[in-house]
């Protein structure tokens, strides 16, 4: 088997721990002065991709990928701090259109072309939209076989074996490359960057680009109405024994 190519889109979303905040013309999530940080799912699939290649399975190269605003390159060093051989950002301004799912698939589709990328691993789902829409389409577009949710991934010459997690148990599939991975969190525990690879990957080749290079049609289709936070959860409420569990149950007309 030649060496794998593997591309590893990312995404600069909200961090994590910080809680969301609604604008107030209620039009998205507020992000202005608000920390960014790599999607969760997307840091796993870069750390799997880095833990192939030191379990010596033949990889010829790591390439990150990221579609989004000037920041955007942060965490694509990121990423090359983690292992990545380099990046590539096409950089998405706010007077740009704003890429959805299907258009993120389209962009990707010709970067997996431009790369000759054999091998895409890339998250699940982004924690801000959490649409889990683009390796699926993605896989749809290429007419490549897909594995989502992985919880394990195995390379055996041009086979790929993944398992995941279902309902009641674990499932495992089998395909041949090329094909498309998305990753779920069991699949490992991300490294820390340190400080010395934090300055070899600033030496790393990030190459820009932008959406008139690939000749995209990214106009979105989708049109956000409102956006408003949840009503805040009500109070639980404590009964005496099995009998009151029943009589409060009949009260709310779950019974």
């Amino acid at each position: 088997m030649s060496g794998l190519r593997i591309l590893v889109p990312i995404k600069r979303v909200i961090d994590y721990a910080v809680k969301p905040r609604v604008n107030r013309a209620q039009t998205a999530v507020e992000t202005a002065n608000v920390k960014h940080s790599m999607n969760p799912f997307d840091e796993l699939s870069i750390e799997e991709a880095v833990r192939l290649r030191e379990r010596k399975v033949p990889v010829s190269e790591i390439v990150a990928f990221s579609a989004g605003p000037p920041k955007s390159q942060d965490i694509l060093r990121t990423a090359m701090a983690m292992g990545a051989d380099r990046g590539i950002h096409v950089v998405v301004e706010d007077k740009d259109p704003q890429l959805e799912p299907l258009g993120v698939a389209k962009l990707l589709k010709k970067v997996v072309d431009e790369q000759k990328s054999n091998l895409v691993i890339l998250g699940k789902q982004s924690i801000d939209d959490d649409a889990a829409q683009t390796g699926q389409m993605l896989a749809g577009l290429l007419n490549w076989p897909q594995a989502t949710q992985a919880s394990k991934v195995q390379v055996e010459g041009e086979t790929v074996t993944v398992t995941k997690e279902v309902d009641g148990g674990v499932e495992t599939v089998r395909a041949k490359l090329p094909m498309i991975i998305t990753t779920d969190l069991r699949l490992n525990e991300p490294r820390y960057a340190s400080l010395p690879n934090i300055m070899k990957a600033k030496k790393k080749p990030l190459e820009k680009k932008t959406l008139k290079d690939y000749e995209l049609d990214a106009a979105p289709r989708l049109k956000t109405i409102k956006v408003t936070e949840p009503p805040p959860r009500k109070g639980g409420v404590k009964v005496e024994d099995v009998d009151g569990m029943i009589s409060k149950l009949k009260e709310l007309g779950a019974l």
